[in-house]
């Protein structure tokens, strides 16, 4: 075992490149503890085992730990609106329980998704995280009907911590659970711009050969990603979440994996900033992280006594896959199967390969063909087309991902009595099913469209303006340039169909993708308005602005 964890291991073991540290243990024993790769490559200092990192969204958990500690003392209410705690919110804004942000179901934007959108990795000033959730108008969806990621509601839990129980985030942290439990090497830290002792560098490649310097864009990062950590540190946690409590009373830890139900009657596997899956028919309890030019994966089996822990600075892009890959050598004797799920072989649906468009909601996704395997795509899917596996028992062959950090995706075929219809399908997120119709050959980009949609627009919400040009070095390509508060960042429109088109970004800046929707409106020539859906941010309205003046954006705070 230990021979096929270090072969495992053995490309990261490297002195120009980021890389790993990873801590295994299982019943109580430490088995395996490793660092591989660099530290720093500016200062050529390697990683060891007491290096501490980013654990980005493994924080998540604490939160809600933290939150449901203040419950016991009756100085927060889970089932309570987070309006009762930040009455600067507006009504809808206000409405999500804790327990519904915890779980991401609450249904606001993500202030974390707009910043990113409209300003790249320009840094805000403190506030700006909590102005942009109180600018919201409108949400993505109803609390409670299903699950989109918001690291912006995490942020509001954190301030809901802080205004109850008096302390800043990080020193109720600290006080409540880190010192309680000996991880003194823990600790909550809102910025990468300040130095800290014994924090490895993050790393993010720059495209040839070399990397650029990680740093997360924000000097407020608290609850949605702010805890850095050793391997040692989050090894006694992991023991501790399936052993005797030392934090939290029983009734706290139930609620912490007591998993949610959306209002379509489906269950969630997404309980308090923990998941909970089967792989190989074993049930893990795990959450990944991720920071710029970092990840990390935390994985128990309570019923086995597993507890897997890894850190990165720029090695790992999906620490799950390599948490799986321990777990198949680790429990090899125990696991079901002959090796890892395999996905649906896009060969078999190759005539249903292409673009799909939605007749409810507009909303566009790609049936691709990704490196042999069956794969849900497109500009909804943040550059990262998602396998998709056979449903067991379906007499249709429909397929699903596997449920990420948005919740459930299952593609079902044709329409409800035409399973054989290859222009239609129907998607199902969270257990919501829109029927969609396949997208014809993409319209070209003429003048006339162009002329049409070429301006300066502008959004509330989004405290952005958008200006649409011509490419300058191709002028049959149109540019959309996006100018946040604090910065801005370019994207490249793509038709897909008529008045929709895709939103691919620019580098350096710039990394999120997404759809653009014209209004459409014949007698309002040029084109008043469009909206943006990205992954996380649905329906961000964008209205042409009178002449060259804009309300926006506004200063941040």
């Amino acid at each position: 075992m230990y021979e096929a964890l270090s072969a495992l291991f053995r490309p990261y073991a490297r002195s120009d490149g980021p890389g790993v540290v990873v801590g295994i243990a299982q019943h109580g024993e430490l088995f395996y503890r490793k660092a591989f790769g660099m530290a720093s490559l500016e200062h050529a200092r390697a990683l060891t085992t007491a290096t501490r990192l980013r654990i980005g969204s493994v924080s998540k958990h604490f939160t809600c730990l933290a939150a449901l500690l203040l419950c016991e003392e009756g100085l927060l209410d889970a089932d309570a609106g987070i309006g009762t705690y930040i009455p600067e919110l507006s009504r809808a804004g206000g409405a999500p329980t804790l327990r519904q942000l915890m779980s991401h179901r609450g249904g606001q934007r993500c202030a974390l998704d707009l910043a990113l959108l409209t300003q790249g990795l320009a840094i805000p000033p403190r506030g700006a995280t909590l102005a942009a959730q109180i600018r919201q108008r409108d949400e993505n969806f109803h609390p409670g009907e299903r699950m989109m990621y918001s690291n912006g509601g995490y942020h509001l839990l954190s301030l809901a911590i802080e205004r109850a129980s008096g302390m800043p985030f990080d020193a109720f942290l600290d006080a409540r659970i880190f010192t309680p439990m000996g991880m003194h090497e823990t600790a909550s830290i809102d910025n990468d711009m300040a130095v800290v002792p014994g924090i490895a560098s993050f790393h993010v490649p720059d495209g040839e050969g070399g990397y650029l310097r990680g740093i997360f864009p924000s000097r407020e990062i608290l609850g949605e990603g702010g805890i850095v950590s050793t391997v040692d540190d989050m090894l006694r946690w992991t023991a501790h979440m399936h052993g005797e409590k030392i934090v939290g009373t029983d009734a706290t830890w139930a609620q912490m994996l007591e998993m949610p139900v959306f209002s379509s009657g489906q269950g969630s596997n997404y309980a308090l900033g923990l998941k909970q899956t089967i792989y190989r028919g074993i049930q893990f309890t795990h959450h990944s992280g991720g920071v710029i030019g970092g990840t990390s994966h935390m994985l128990f089996s309570a019923t086995h006594g597993l507890d897997v822990v890894l850190l990165s600075n720029g090695a790992v892009d999906t620490p799950i896959d390599l948490a799986h890959r321990i777990v198949d050598i680790v429990l090899a004797t125990v696991l079901s199967g002959d090796g890892p799920p395999i996905p649906a072989r896009a060969s078999a649906h190759a005539a249903r390969l292409g673009c799909y468009r939605s007749l409810e909601s507009n909303a566009v996704y790609a049936l691709e063909d990704h490196d042999g395997a069956l794969a849900l795509g497109g500009w909804l899917c943040a550059g990262k087309p998602l396998p998709l596996y056979p449903i067991e028992g379906s007499p249709t062959n429909d397929v699903a991902i596997e449920a990420g950090a948005d919740g459930s995706f299952s593609v079902h075929w044709g329409m409800h009595n035409a399973p054989d219809d290859i222009d239609h399908l129907r998607i199902a997120h969270c257990g919501h099913a829109e029927t969609f119709e396949r997208v014809a050959e993409a319209p070209p980009m003429t003048a006339e469209i162009a002329a049409e949609m070429c301006g300066i627009y502008e959004s509330h919400d989004a405290n952005a303006r958008a200006v649409i040009e011509h490419d300058p070095a191709d002028h049959s390509t149109l540019i959309l340039r996006m100018q946040g508060a604090a910065g801005g960042c370019d994207y490249r429109l793509t038709p897909i169909a008529d008045h929709v088109f895709g939103m691919a970004p620019i580098a350096p800046l710039a990394f999120i993708d997404g759809i653009v929707t014209l209004s459409q409106d014949p007698s309002q020539p040029p084109t008043p308005s469009f909206r943006i859906d990205t992954q996380r941010s649905r329906g961000v309205t964008f209205t042409r602005a009178v002449g060259n003046w804009t309300r926006y954006p506004e200063p941040c705070l």
